[in-house]
């Protein structure tokens, strides 16, 4: 039998145990360049989506105390807070709670303040910086509606700028991981506090992605909040139409979200990220415009009666190059039509360019705060 010098089986064995090391590490590189996303995803089994059971009565009752809200935008969901000229300001929550608003939407871009690679990791400033946000407006009693707006990169869509570098790869992986933290962050708030999970899926989330998508996180937020109520929403940009596309998984706890915007060549008349601008100088509202005003309502209360959950109107409103006289025409249509079928609704924003409120001169737009504030609707005329 051939025998080596202590020396040489020694050397030996090492170099065996480097080849090994390298042949795994190659191993580890090729799985990763193979499919990051789909291996990534194996972690975040999604929940059964076979027979959901309908809201719980916990849901119907904050989808109903939702009432009359506004969106906070153009503050958190710009790509740094005072990107897009605004920033929450005490004053800015102490008049929305005196103007009677009984909610607050608030929209977030926590895709850009937490690291680009594994783990994830949330920024822990701008998370405190949001949690105060939560808490000032819980304090004045508002419910509030939390989200995920604009990750850009989960969409498909181009990054804005002040936007920070992303792996495409990874939006899904990623999304989920952001949950998971903003699930073990906030569950120690009541139930006035509601978690949305994205905003208006579009573009690479087509109804099968979203859906497989948003099932993944349901598992990932029950894991640490098991009864929160969640805002979830079909896609097409939360169109009511892609509701019959929507697949809930088997949860209770759940509100349906839907925006809407028709006539959009009214509402969005002279908006600038519309390519091409649309003319300005549209009027609101004739009876076509009324039409496709409660056209989409009509879908979205027929498809609630189905499948037994209940519709909140995270988003309506209509662009400033409108005459202020057919944006209140519009704006007390809308929350008439909508409160007439039962929903909550949240008004498309607070003090930008939409805005009923102007930051300027800190006054309320009067004409557009008594559209939203008037007198409760009764059930709609029917034929």
């Amino acid at each position: 039998m051939h025998t080596f010098p202590p020396f040489l089986a020694l050397a030996r064995r090492s170099l065996f145990a480097a080849c090994a090391i390298l042949l795994g590490l190659l191993v580890l590189v090729l799985a990763g360049c193979a499919s990051p996303s789909s291996r990534s995803l194996e972690a975040f089994a999604p929940m059964p989506s076979d027979a959901p059971p309908g809201a719980s009565l916990r849901a119907l009752a904050l989808a109903k105390s939702l009432g009359r809200g506004v969106n906070f935008g153009n503050m958190l969901e710009s790509p740094r807070e005072g990107d897009w000229g605004l920033i929450v300001t005490p004053q800015l929550v102490e008049a929305t709670a005196a103007a009677g608003f009984n909610s607050v939407r608030l929209p977030v871009r926590w895709s850009n303040h937490a690291l680009a690679e594994r783990p994830f990791t949330l920024d822990e400033v701008f998370a405190r910086r949001v949690e105060s946000v939560v808490d000032a407006l819980l304090a004045k009693g508002l419910h509030v509606v939390l989200n995920m707006h604009h990750y850009r990169q989960l969409d498909g869509d181009a990054a804005d700028p002040g936007d920070m570098a992303l792996e495409p790869a990874l939006a899904d992986e990623r999304f989920l991981t952001l949950w998971q933290q903003l699930a073990r962050r906030f569950r120690g708030r009541g139930d006035r506090l509601l978690f949305e999970l994205y905003n208006e899926p579009h573009g690479r989330l087509d109804a099968a992605r979203w859906n497989d998508l948003l099932a993944r996180a349901m598992t990932v937020l029950r894991l640490h909040d098991p009864t929160r109520v969640v805002v979830v929403g079909p896609v097409d940009w939360n169109n009511a139409r892609a509701l019959a596309a929507l697949r809930l998984p088997n949860d209770p706890h759940m509100i349906v979200g839907i925006h809407h915007y028709e006539p959009f060549s009214f509402t969005h008349q002279g908006a600038p990220w519309v390519k091409p601008v649309m003319p300005t100088g549209v009027r609101c509202c004739d009876a076509q415009q009324q039409a496709a005003i409660t056209g989409p309502l009509d879908l979205a209360l027929a498809w609630s009666k189905v499948n037994r959950y209940p519709i909140y109107l995270g988003e309506f409103g209509a662009f400033n190059a409108a005459d202020m006289a057919s944006r209140v025409d519009f704006t007390r249509t809308m929350r008439e039509q909508a409160e007439s079928r039962g929903f909550s609704w949240a008004y498309w924003e607070l003090a930008s360019h939409f805005g009923v409120y102007d930051p300027a001169t800190r006054a309320w737009r009067e004409p557009l705060l008594k559209a939203l504030m008037g007198p409760p609707a009764g059930p709609p005329d029917r034929p």
